[in-house]
């Protein structure tokens, strides 16, 4: 009984002492944390970084620049990986200024950054991503340390912003020359070999599906009608397909040059690299399709993703240009289609959004445009496969298509 009332009386003074305790307040959510950081120093520093070589050469290039520069270095996590686009999208929201905002992670030693230039309102130049295009030496900088890319980006962004010259980069932020990477003849046999599988796998699929698509009556959603939005110019889409063709290419060359590749990293260079052959063949197979060129423009988007060691998502169904399909929704007779954030929010409101529009012949002699989801999957791999979004054997198809097989 004495021993009783002593546990009794231990465990009563240890619940008068709980409330005692001070309340841990919740963690806020990294945009938040980055943010609130910012306010004392732009060049933001995660606490799970090893130190960081070369912070004061960053301050340094950033204090010289025109526009502010806010910087945030973080570790490759799964949050990173999948959200590190939207994140600078969310950063200057929080923020509401206008400057050059960049986000770089690392993971295995291995830098990698995305950034954006948003100008004062009513300013117009030179898109950054442009001037990444053309400056020829962006590619070969080093990714062992972030550095040398972010110092580049601010440069890359003051000539954007007023069309200063860009100046040259230092040797020691370049990698050294050394011979282009190739594929190995086991990498193409084996490419071949998956390429050849399931040539007529997804054929009754892609017709019950579109019987599914086109019969609209009774499922309750309202039809796209021809005449709702305007089809995107070939020309305005053969410019995106370019830049991210090439930004796909600029961050495979930065991964090969990576040392020490692991065997996932093995694999997401291979995949990255068969999307892009894919998106190349595309574009140059027939180069004012608009449905081709938008599909090599998925595809290369995608190939950047992977190489840069973030998650490849599929496209919006609905159209494929928009950001990625990160949300499921149930459409026309219960169809389950990836969408983007705004053409969730349609769907969820009973309305089919007007999605990618295309020119289809209408009698004999006019014409009408139409989402692309109505034309026959039987006579384009896009369709058929939604951009990927239903089926992510784009690239495959995409090869069977320039060996001669459907």
């Amino acid at each position: 009984m004495f021993v009783r009332l002593r546990r009794l009386a231990a465990l009563l003074a240890v619940l008068a002492f709980i409330p005692a305790l001070p309340a841990r307040a919740a963690t806020p959510e990294l945009p938040d944390r980055i943010a609130a950081a910012w306010r004392n120093d732009r060049v933001y520093v995660d606490d799970r970084l090893r130190p960081i070589p070369e912070l004061d050469r960053v301050r340094a290039e950033a204090a010289a620049a025109d526009f502010a520069v806010y910087v945030a270095l973080l570790p490759r996590t799964p949050y990173t990986r999948e959200k590190v686009s939207d994140l600078v999208t969310l950063l200057h929201a929080r923020v509401g200024e206008p400057g050059l905002y960049v986000v770089a992670t690392v993971s295995d030693s291995y830098w990698s950054a995305t950034e954006e230039l948003y100008r004062p309102a009513g300013l117009k130049g030179r898109s950054l991503t442009r001037v990444q295009l053309d400056d020829e030496q962006h590619r070969d900088i080093v990714n062992d340390r972030p550095a040398p890319m972010i110092v580049r980006s601010i440069q890359q962004a003051a000539t954007a912003y007023d069309g200063r010259p860009l100046p040259p980069i230092p040797a020691g932020d370049l990698e050294p020359e050394r011979a282009p990477p190739g594929r190995s003849a086991t990498d193409l046999e084996d490419l071949s070999a998956f390429t050849g599988l399931g040539a007529g796998a997804l054929a009754g699929f892609a017709l019950t599906l579109w019987l599914v698509l086109r019969r609209r009556s009774g499922s309750g959603r309202s039809k796209p009608k021809a005449g709702d939005g305007e089809p995107m110019t070939v020309g305005r889409m053969q410019v995106r397909a370019d830049e991210w063709i090439e930004r796909a290419q600029r961050s495979l060359d930065r991964l090969d040059k990576r040392r020490g590749k692991s065997v996932k990293v093995m694999d997401q260079r291979e995949d990255a690299y068969r999307r892009l052959d894919a998106a190349r063949t595309l574009r140059d197979g027939d180069p004012d399709d608009l449905l081709s060129v938008t599909g090599a423009f998925v595809l290369a988007r995608q190939a950047e993703r992977g190489a840069s060691g973030a998650k490849i998502s599929p496209p919006c169904f609905f159209d494929p240009t928009h950001r990625s399909g990160t949300m499921p929704v149930t459409w026309a007779d219960d169809v389950e289609v990836p969408a983007c954030q705004a053409c969730a929010r349609l769907v969820g409101k009973g309305t089919t959004p007007n999605g990618l529009q295309v020119w289809r012949r209408s009698g004999l002699l006019g014409r009408e445009h139409v989402p692309y989801w109505t034309l026959d999957p039987e006579d384009n791999v896009m369709v058929a496969t939604g951009f990927g979004a239903l089926s992510d054997d784009l690239p495959d198809r995409v090869a069977r298509l320039q060996d001669g097989a459907r």
